[in-house]
């Protein structure tokens, strides 16, 4: 079935910059909104950015200025774009994607770890 797979995440020293990527795979017959969201150890998941088919974007206050969300509708792929990161930015970062197939629903990815430290 679907599968969402995330990319790009790892290690980088505060103040640094990382891309995330998420591409979607199978049978997909629409992909409507995609977001970014991510969890802390102790802290509940969090929506980080949110772009529409329309490519209408919202953004966390937290990374308002900071990162950037992209979409490639031909390659079913979203992406994250983090500069200027904090160590509060660590976190295990999901991708979410409102897909239809012969119904329509979220799917998650499996996450990617973004660790921000010196």
């Amino acid at each position: 079935q679907v599968q969402l797979v995330e990319s790009g995440g790892g290690l980088v020293q505060p103040g640094g910059s990382l891309r995330l990527s998420c591409a979607a795979s199978g049978v997909i017959f629409s992909i409507n909104a995609m977001g970014w969201y991510r969890q802390a150890p102790g802290n509940q998941r969090e929506l980080v950015a949110l772009i529409t088919s329309g490519g209408r974007i919202n953004y966390a206050d937290s990374v308002k200025g900071r990162f950037t969300i992209s979409r490639d509708n031909a390659k079913k792929t979203v992406y994250l774009q983090m500069n200027s990161v904090k160590p509060e930015d660590t976190a295990v970062y999901y991708c979410k994607g409102d897909i239809g197939r012969w119904d329509r629903r979220d799917y998650w990815g499996q996450g990617t770890q973004v660790t921000v430290s010196s």
